[in-house]
């Protein structure tokens, strides 16, 4: 018979998946955190706790499989006597959970994505709605995600988002207001709005796509001096924001813009509600309405019916548009999407070939774009330091996805999250070596 731990009441969060479910996870902990209970993120083993509460991710097999090996590895630390209760929340549990409890049955409880209160409560916690914005950062001190809205509205063959997330809400915004001053209290100075579609901000609550006026108000934020866009749709794309990106100091000049692929036929399949052409006019505009955009992109190789002539029109593409930023992945079967009615008819094999191919295109288009940056300064953000490196980024480079800038600790001390003018020395194909400027222009 298994034996309870001897461990004090303290709960580890475990956060799989994106950045929505980093900030769900940051919810839960500041919730937690204000009902007095002990809790932390991600601990080593050795300060881990007794209660464990896995947040999962269900967007495609690979995190899929990830997340179910994490709930099977603590169901045998419970049995092991190493932890007391597993609870499984997020995307997975969302849209698995029958099948999940009848699988796994040794997990404590699972709750869906909007349960947040039930979890609490089986947490010995209380949901208080006047922690408003109020969550318990996991990011590093000079950088949070701000979720401007949930759920998605979007119709694309391929995704399950709406089956895990639901519909679009989105957040008034003078409450994201007020959650962004309180980052900014605490040290924050880049503020990274995510949502399954920026773009669609505002047509709930305000009825027009209200992105350039949050955008406005979060700008006027005092101690905040970077605004960063993520997981922007190409159809319907509110050009207000370019114009404001352009005239604003402290909105990056940067977006991420998943496109998936340009195929016509593709697209059609994938009910993305635009065209090749379509497509490559808008980015022509990004380009033309602010000079020096960065643009990261992601696409979909594999997708049912993809012919070697489609992925030949992508590979193409790809190499004239030049994209600073992109990652490319392998087509995912997901029951209940409209996809799932098509054959997975591109075999596996085929499908990591391609995306290797896309890779090593962008690898030779990034390198040639960051060998052009070598002797150039920019404006930096520090990070963290690691190793011998001091570890920023430029204005052109998000978090974790990004090129980053390793500064030789030697020459200067910098501090995390200050900003600081780098002169880039030497490049690879997704990192760039700099120093201090003054002390480039000494040498």
């Amino acid at each position: 018979m298994r034996t309870k731990s001897l461990k004090k009441n303290k709960i580890n969060v475990i956060t799989l998946g994106c950045s929505k479910n980093v900030y769900d996870s940051e919810v839960l902990m500041g919730q937690l955190r204000a009902s007095g209970k002990d809790v932390s993120h991600e601990a080593p083993a050795h300060e881990e706790g007794n209660i464990i509460v896995i947040n999962t991710c269900g967007f495609i097999d690979n995190a899929k499989e990830e997340s179910v090996n994490m709930i099977l590895n603590y169901v045998d630390k419970k049995e092991q006597g190493l932890v007391d209760k597993v609870f499984v929340t997020g995307c997975l549990s969302e849209r698995y959970k029958p099948d999940l409890m009848k699988e796994i049955p040794d997990v404590d409880q699972y709750f869906g994505t909007t349960e947040l209160p039930l979890l609490l409560k089986a947490l010995g916690a209380d949901y208080r709605h006047e922690l408003l914005g109020e969550r318990l950062t996991t990011t590093p001190k000079n950088y949070a995600y701000l979720k401007i809205a949930e759920g998605c509205d979007r119709p694309c063959s391929f995704c399950a988002i709406p089956l895990m997330r639901g519909k679009h809400v989105s957040q008034p915004i003078e409450k994201l207001v007020k959650e962004a001053e309180g980052l900014a209290r605490n040290g924050v100075k880049e503020l990274i709005l995510i949502a399954q579609d920026l773009t669609y901000y505002g047509l709930d609550l305000y009825k027009k796509r209200n992105l350039a006026e949050l955008l406005e108000n979060l700008a006027k934020v005092e101690g905040i001096e970077w605004i960063r866009l993520h997981y922007a749709f190409p159809s319907g794309f509110p050009t207000d924001v370019l114009e404001l990106m352009n005239r604003e100091p402290k909105i990056c000049n940067y977006i991420d813009i998943p496109l998936q692929h340009i195929s016509d036929k593709i697209l059609k399949s994938m009910r993305r509600g635009t065209t090749q052409e379509k497509t490559t006019n808008l980015l022509r505009k990004f380009r033309e309405t602010v000079p020096g955009i960065a643009i990261r992109t992601t696409l979909i190789v594999g997708y049912p019916g993809e012919t070697e002539e489609d992925f030949q029109t992508l590979k193409d593409w790809v190499k004239e548009m030049r994209f600073e930023r992109l990652g490319c992945f392998t087509y995912s079967h997901e029951e209940n999407t409209h996809a799932y009615l098509l054959e997975d008819n591109v075999p596996a094999e085929v499908k990591q070939q391609r995306a290797y191919e896309i890779m090593e295109i962008q690898s030779q288009i990034s390198w040639e774009l960051n060998q052009e940056k070598i002797g150039k300064v920019f404006r930096c953000i520090i990070d963290r330091k690691e190793g011998a490196h001091f570890v920023g980024r430029t204005e052109s480079d998000s978090p974790d996805v990004d090129n980053e800038v390793l500064i030789d600790a030697s020459l200067a001390y910098l501090k995390t999250g200050e900003f600081v003018t780098i002169r880039i020395t030497d490049a690879t194909e997704f990192d760039l070596y700099g120093v201090p400027a003054d002390i480039a222009i000494n040498n």
